[in-house]
């Protein structure tokens, strides 16, 4: 419930911030700091209408957000940053589906000790989860995660080297506590997302829950670098690496982001994205003769194409 109230709190105090402003970027010069917000929304559609060479008709949504709050005073810098993504397809002969699903939200703290260095000391904060239950489709009787199950929860200090237009940025952290959240005991008590399963007996009575959050120490690296690689084509190159120092160190998860940004006018935009992700505690599902089934580790891969409107304010 604490997550939750939290995650409302900045939701709502982006809202009202947003009542007040009425430029894409703008700096109160007496706070120091600058607010941002970006909302857009893709769509693709394909109509099959007594096609000879067949076909199925569908139609994709993609709900996005992007929103920042940076303080900047001096040497230090307080950079707060939520992005949100819902997505949904329906295409004849199957229910709706999910297409994507995230809640982020980061938040990091720094402070150089003059205004020529790149450097700064900082403090970082992480948290995603997401909106709705997940399915290993076509299944949809068992979901797979649900709200804050899994959540992640990064919080470490290090380094953090950005240049002047910010367009690039890496971040080092000897130590950073990682905390899994399977808030769900269902799917807790199976060990989903690598927190200690339950145990039963030999009847399969239960003798000791689900352990409902995992805690590891270990070595944080990110990157960002966003670049014009050609007039009015983005790119932006996200990069995070962890790895434990207890469980298996140098056994590192991996997600990777990797986007193309084609501006078209100031509202029109189209994007292509890829993300892979690889956690060792992330077991892949599998649809045996109708039953889940868990198997090993695997690499994620999402590859995404869409066109739609962008408003910012």
């Amino acid at each position: 419930m604490r997550l939750r109230f939290v995650l409302f709190f900045f939701l709502f105090s982006i809202a009202i911030d947003a009542q007040e402003l009425t430029n894409t970027q703008s700096v109160d010069t007496i706070s120091h700091w600058t607010k941002k917000n970006k909302l857009g929304f893709d769509i693709s559609e394909i109509v099959f209408l007594n096609w000879s060479a067949g076909g199925n008709s569908a139609v994709s949504g993609l709900l996005k957000g992007d929103f920042s709050r940076v303080y900047a005073k001096d040497n230090q810098k307080w950079v707060n940053e939520l992005s949100i993504r819902y997505g949904l397809n329906k295409q004849d002969g199957h229910e709706v589906r999910k297409t994507d699903d995230a809640i982020q939200i980061n938040s990091t703290f720094g402070y150089r000790k003059d205004t020529i260095t790149n450097w700064y000391h900082s403090a970082k904060f992480n948290f995603n989860t997401q909106f709705t239950n997940g399915y290993a489709y076509p299944n949809t009787q068992k979901a797979i995660s649900r709200l804050f199950a899994p959540a992640y929860v990064f919080l470490g200090v290090g380094a953090e080297n950005a240049s002047k237009s910010k367009h690039r940025i890496f971040y080092i952290s000897p130590f950073t506590f990682k905390t899994t959240l399977v808030l769900d005991q269902h799917l807790a008590n199976q060990g989903a997302f690598g927190v200690t399963k339950a145990l039963y007996d030999t009847n399969g009575n239960l003798i000791s829950s689900g352990k409902r959050s995992k805690t590891e120490l270990g070595f944080l690296f990110t990157s960002y670098y966003k670049k014009e690689i050609v007039k009015n084509i983005m790119m932006v190159n996200k990069v995070v690496l962890y790895s434990d120092y207890i469980n298996n160190f140098g056994n590192i998860d991996i997600d990777y982001d990797l986007l193309l940004d084609l501006v078209v006018n100031q509202y029109v935009r189209a994007n292509i994205g890829a993300r892979v992700i690889y956690d060792d505690d992330i077991k892949a599902k599998k649809e045996i003769e109708g039953k889940q089934v868990t198997v090993g580790p695997k690499a994620q891969l999402k590859q995404m194409l869409g066109v739609g409107i962008v408003y910012a304010f």
